[in-house]
């Protein structure tokens, strides 16, 4: 991993105990489903230098996230904060972060703060509030439509739909709950698209040969309801 130099120590350990009290003021603000990490881009190998908060599992001495490796390799010095974006953990819980770039004095790029949010108790919660609320057309049409920017946006706006319909974030599903989470996306054609079981997998917190042995369940059991 490439480090970042070229700034004053004294200065940096000033900036870091500063992020280090802001992230337990957020911490403690928000409560027990918000992580703060405080990266430390001297080393990238080793970039998480604070963590308050346990949301993704990581401990201190963890290396930089893949995200941020992309941002520092396509933006450099110009590198952009990022807000309100989501990710999924690898077990399937939906979590909203912001990561913000972090300079000093001369204008270097030196560190990063991470937010993270663990949002699937909240998306369980709206889910049985909708439930109660929705209503239907009248002939039982499902007219929703995403206007999508990329291929990943439609097969996101399909699974936000099948996990709609099965009431539950992916996180807090049995294994039938999955089943008929991937049964739903398969009736909506979303296997139908390429890369499609491998987003799924990684939404669904589950790897991609069990998607497609859920899938095989799937049709095996429809091709039998057909005779």
């Amino acid at each position: 991993m490439k480090n970042f130099k070229g700034y004053k120590m004294n200065e940096n350990k000033t900036i870091f105990k500063i992020l280090r009290q802001m992230a337990d003021a957020v911490t403690q603000t928000i409560g027990r489903n918000c992580e703060v990490a405080v990266h430390d881009f001297a080393d990238l190998n080793k970039a998480l230098v604070y963590l308050a908060g346990d949301v993704t599992g990581r401990k201190v001495g963890a290396p930089i996230t893949d995200l941020v490796v992309k941002a520092l390799h396509t933006e450099g010095a110009k590198i952009k904060d990022r807000y309100n974006y989501k990710t999924t953990t690898k077990d399937g819980r939906s979590i909203k972060s912001s990561t913000i770039f972090i300079r000093n004095g001369a204008g270097n790029v030196i560190g990063a703060f991470c937010i993270n949010i663990d949002t699937t108790e909240l998306l369980n919660a709206s889910q049985a509030i909708e439930e109660i609320v929705k209503t239907i057309d009248l002939n039982g049409n499902d007219n929703r439509e995403t206007f999508a920017t990329t291929i990943g946006e439609t097969i996101e706006a399909l699974f936000e739909q099948a996990v709609s319909i099965v009431g539950k974030q992916p996180a807090t599903m049995s294994t039938a709950e999955k089943i008929r989470l991937v049964e739903v996306l398969e009736s909506k054609g979303a296997f139908q698209i390429k890369g499609s079981v491998d987003q799924a997998a990684m939404m669904v917190g589950v790897s991609k040969y069990t998607i497609y042995n859920y899938l095989q369940k799937i049709r095996a059991a429809h091709a039998v309801n057909k005779f």
